[in-house]
């Protein structure tokens, strides 16, 4: 981890918290969602996930489509509509390279701030510890969106310049206009950024059991890719609607005629579960905690 990466003095975190004293939970969320994204890493990892709808656009580009059935979900549709290559990126994207993204700015929330020694300067807010944990956690879920819609958008911009766009047809055979269908591909967005939620929990709440941020970070992205490794033995089936990554895969039912928002509504409880088991644990184990760093 830089330097670059970090706050730049101790102090400068006790200008953030006095910084949030006058508006409370408001302006410590100000500004720690600022801090998360003046942060080169932040750019970093969305340039790095930019980098997916682009290599997939150059390789169909230079070595033609994929046959129908062939490769990850959309990639046969690339060159008959770019908007498809926001879809298959996502897809691509969506069991590894995104959940590690996620696990880093989660992993970091609270353990980044430990390993810094700048923790306790955050608790001199008025807010308290509660606030800043709901804080540091709604940060990451939003940059759980940023890393979504950042793969997606730059996915259907690149791949509309060099394919072109135009209707879009939908897994159901049905051809919507291209505004729906980009209205469709902000639903997947939200989708996809719903099913990062879960694990983003999961994420802050192992930061507060270290002052290592890495390996906060290392473990719920194993996590991530241990529950999927899970989902797919058949022997272990009677688990799987349990798994936070259950339903990560789901959002093929918004692109359909009529949508269907069954996935979504199922996938958002079962995001919600992890949400709440991870919450309580993270505060139990944050409010508990005696911050000496």
């Amino acid at each position: 981890m830089s330097s670059r990466d970090l706050p730049a003095t101790i102090e400068d975190a006790g200008r953030r918290a006095s910084a949030a004293r006058p508006s409370g939970v408001l302006g410590l969320l100000a500004g720690e969602t600022a801090t998360l994204f003046r942060r080169w890493r932040t750019w970093a990892m969305l340039a790095a996930l930019a980098l997916i709808p682009i290599l997939l656009t150059v390789a169909v580009r230079i070595a033609g489509g994929a046959d129908p059935g062939s490769g990850p979900p959309f990639l046969d549709q690339i060159t008959d509509n770019g908007v498809f290559v926001g879809l298959a990126a996502v897809t691509v994207a969506l069991p590894l390279f995104l959940p590690l993204t996620v696990s880093v700015a989660a992993g970091d929330a609270i353990a980044g701030e430990a390993s810094l020694g700048t923790l306790r300067y955050l608790l001199i807010a008025p807010s308290g510890r509660l606030a800043l944990l709901v804080v540091k956690y709604v940060v990451a879920a939003a940059f759980c969106i940023a890393a979504s819609f950042t793969v997606v958008a730059v996915g259907v911009l690149v791949g509309g310049v060099v394919f072109g766009a135009g209707p879009v047809t939908l897994l159901s055979g049905a051809q919507v206009p291209l505004a729906e269908g980009l209205l469709r591909c902000l639903a997947v967005v939200a989708y996809v950024s719903v099913s990062m939620l879960g694990l983003a929990a999961i994420g802050v709440f192992l930061s507060t059991l270290t002052t290592a941020p890495v390996g906060a970070m290392a473990a719920t992205a194993i996590l991530a890719v241990a529950a999927q490794i899970v989902g797919q033995i058949p022997q272990l089936s009677a688990i799987h609607p349990f798994l936070f990554t259950d339903r990560w895969l789901g959002y093929g039912d918004l692109l359909r005629s009529p949508v269907s928002w069954d996935s979504f509504v199922d996938n958002a409880v079962l995001q919600a579960a992890w949400i709440v088991v991870a919450g309580a644990l993270a505060a139990w184990r944050f409010l508990s905690a005696d911050v000496l760093s």
